[in-house]
């Protein structure tokens, strides 16, 4: 029998914590969503260039690398500009304006229906 459901948004979890990881995985995937995960920026940036269908990228701020998630969502948004950004620290606050445009912080500690929802609400308001 073939499905004819829309297919499911698909989320780049980019964390270096495996269990923050984990949790962000099961939980946005009980939300419906198609999850893939990154270690860091580097092997983000490789899923990215192989896949075109990523709506959205989830990225923890601070992570060990070439570069953090801040310089991360600058490099998405500067070349995959239609994919989504949340941020997310239990560390850093972070405004607005270090964001590129349209992204969104989310404080750690979440929860995955937190992140459904913001992820939601970005894809509502992209028209």
């Amino acid at each position: 029998m073939v499905d004819h459901q829309c297919p499911k948004l698909v989320v780049l979890i980019v964390e270096d914590e495996c269990l923050i990881r984990m949790d962000a995985i099961d939980g946005l995937m009980a939300a419906g969503f198609e999850v893939l995960e990154a270690e860091g920026a580097d092997e983000a940036i490789k899923i990215l260039r192989s896949r075109s269908d990523i709506s959205v990228v989830f990225t923890d701020i601070q992570m060990p690398g070439s570069m953090d998630g801040l310089r991360l969502a600058a490099v998405v948004r500067d070349r995959w500009p239609p994919i989504k950004i949340i941020a997310t620290s239990g560390r850093a606050k972070i405004a607005k304006h270090q964001l590129p445009a349209e992204a969104r912080f989310v404080a750690k500690p979440y929860d995955a229906r937190q992140v459904a929802t913001v992820i939601g609400e970005m894809i509502a308001t992209s028209g």
